[in-house]
């Protein structure tokens, strides 16, 4: 049986109608069709920078599919500000002293925003979301 073989960025052409050539964008049906897809896509996310002008549209135009079919049949967890939070700390492998350090608050102000004592105010929101690299908005639900 012959093994598939992983499709790579520099092999992908540069004009849009040779792109359409090997990878026909069309809506998404089913699984099949979405992981074909996304197979494309990651194959070119990582050099968006060299990037040609047929190339930047073709990669849009399969990311807007994507997101139709997300938005469509995908249940996303309903997250909050909170539970962001408490992800990308986590994720960061920081505590609740690394937060209130960040925040230049009290010693304690970082575990009484865990346990959902304390608020995040305005200010602290705009401190995270400049320490994490994410929308200000992440933190406001």
């Amino acid at each position: 049986m012959k093994q598939k073989t992983k499709l790579r960025f520099h092999d992908l052409p540069k004009d849009y109608a040779a792109l359409c050539g090997v990878f026909l964008p069309r809506p998404i049906h089913d699984a099949v069709d979405y992981a074909n897809m996304v197979e494309v896509t990651d194959a070119m996310v990582l050099w968006h920078d060299e990037f040609t002008q047929d190339q930047v549209d073709y990669f849009e135009l399969l990311c807007s599919l994507i997101e139709e079919y997300d938005a469509k049949n995908v249940k996303w967890p309903k997250v909050t500000g909170l539970g962001m939070l408490k992800h990308l700390l986590e994720a960061r492998a920081m505590s609740a002293a690394d937060l209130s350090r960040l925040l230049g608050g009290s010693r304690n102000l970082g575990a009484m925003i865990l346990r959902g004592e304390r608020k995040l105010t305005l200010n602290h929101v705009r401190i995270l979301a400049r320490q994490f690299r994410v929308s200000a908005d992440l933190f406001l639900s």
